[in-house]
C-alpha cells in the first residue's frame, strides 16, 4: 500500500469504507448504547421478559445515507495528512497525531447533532402498541426542551474522545509502515514492487484491529459520559461533572460498560473501512 498522498480521491474510498462497515455492524451500536446508557440495560433475560410485561425493545433501522457521514473523519485525515506532509518530516508521528486530531475535532463538530439524534433514538423504548418515535419528532422534541445548545449536548465528551482517534491513527500508521517495510526487505533487487494480493489486505485488517482495540480501551470512558450527556430529561451536565457522578454512584467499572459489544462492533467495523479504503485506493492509483 502507498505511503504517499491521496490528494483528490480520498473521497470515494472513504466513502465506500465507512459505508461497508456502518452496514455490516449496525446492530452491534445499538446494544452497546443502550449498555452505555443509565436507565436501560439490556439483558437477554429482559428481552424475552419484555414479551411478558407489555414492555418491548426499540428496534431500529437499517443504516442510511446519513452513516457515510463517518466519512467526513476519515476525510479529513487523510487531507490533513496529505497537507501536513509538507510541513513536516513527511509520515513522521507528528504528521499522524495532527492530523488525527484536527479529523476528530471536524468531525465532532460537524456530525454531533445527527449523532445525538441517533442516540435518543436508539434508547427510545415505549410500551407495546405506541408508536415509536421519529427522527423529525426527535428534533422537535430536543429543540422545544433545550434550544439549538441541546443538539451539542455530549460533544464534550467527544472532544475528549479525540485522544482516542489520536492513539488508533499513530499505532495504525506505524505498523502498516512496518509491514510495508517488511514487504520491501523481501526484494533483494531493490525494485518496488506495487502490485498488492491478499495477505497485504489482511495485514491491513489486522494492522486497523490491533491499533483500534488499544485505542478504544484506552479512551473507552468518554463513550459512556458522552451517552450519559446525550439522554434525555439527564441528570449529567458536562464532562467532568458525569465522569464524578458515575464514579460516586456507580464505582469506576461503569465507565466501561458495554465495552465488550464495542469492541466486537468496533474491531471488525475499523478492520473492514480502513481495509476497504485501502483497496478503492489501490484501484484507483491502478
Amino acid at each position: 500500500w502507498s505511503q504517499r498522498g491521496t490528494c483528490g480521491s480520498s473521497g470515494a474510498p472513504t466513502l465506500c469504507g465507512g459505508t461497508v462497515g456502518a452496514i455490516l455492524t449496525c446492530p452491534l451500536e445499538v446494544v452497546k448504547t443502550r449498555l452505555q446508557s443509565s436507565s436501560i440495560t439490556l439483558c437477554i433475560s429482559e428481552v424475552h421478559l419484555s414479551t411478558v410485561n407489555g414492555a418491548s425493545v426499540a428496534r431500529v433501522a437499517p443504516p442510511g445515507p446519513l452513516h457515510c457521514l463517518r466519512a467526513i473523519y476519515f476525510a479529513a485525515y487523510s487531507s490533513s495528512k496529505e497537507r501536513l506532509n509538507c510541513v513536516f518530516e513527511p509520515d513522521s508521528t507528528q504528521v499522524h497525531m495532527t492530523s488525527a486530531g484536527i479529523a476528530g475535532f471536524t468531525a465532532i463538530t460537524a456530525t454531533n447533532p445527527i449523532w445525538l439524534i441517533k442516540t435518543r433514538l436508539q434508547l427510545d423504548a415505549r410500551k407495546r402498541g405506541e408508536r415509536r418515535m421519529n427522527a423529525f419528532e426527535c428534533v422537535r422534541r430536543v429543540y422545544q426542551t433545550d434550544g439549538l445548545r441541546g443538539f451539542y449536548r455530549g460533544m464534550s465528551a467527544s472532544y475528549a474522545g479525540i485522544s482516542e482517534t489520536v492513539i488508533h491513527f499513530v499505532i495504525y500508521e506505524s505498523i502498516k509502515r512496518r509491514l510495508l517495510e517488511a514487504k520491501a526487505a523481501t526484494h533483494m533487487d531493490g525494485a518496488e514492487d506495487t502490485a498488492k494480493d491478499a495477505s497485504d489486505f489482511m495485514g491491513m485488517m489486522l494492522a486497523a484491529a490491533t491499533s483500534k482495540t488499544c485505542a478504544t480501551s484506552i479512551a473507552y470512558p468518554h463513550e459512556v459520559i458522552r451517552t450519559r450527556l446525550r439522554e434525555e430529561g439527564t441528570k449529567y451536565r458536562s464532562f467532568f461533572q458525569s465522569l464524578s457522578l458515575v464514579i460516586r454512584e456507580e464505582s469506576y467499572r461503569a465507565l466501561y460498560r458495554g465495552l465488550t459489544t464495542h469492541l466486537v462492533r468496533q474491531i471488525p467495523n475499523t478492520a473492514v473501512m480502513m481495509c476497504t479504503y485501502e483497496f478503492v485506493v489501490y484501484l484507483l492509483e491502478g
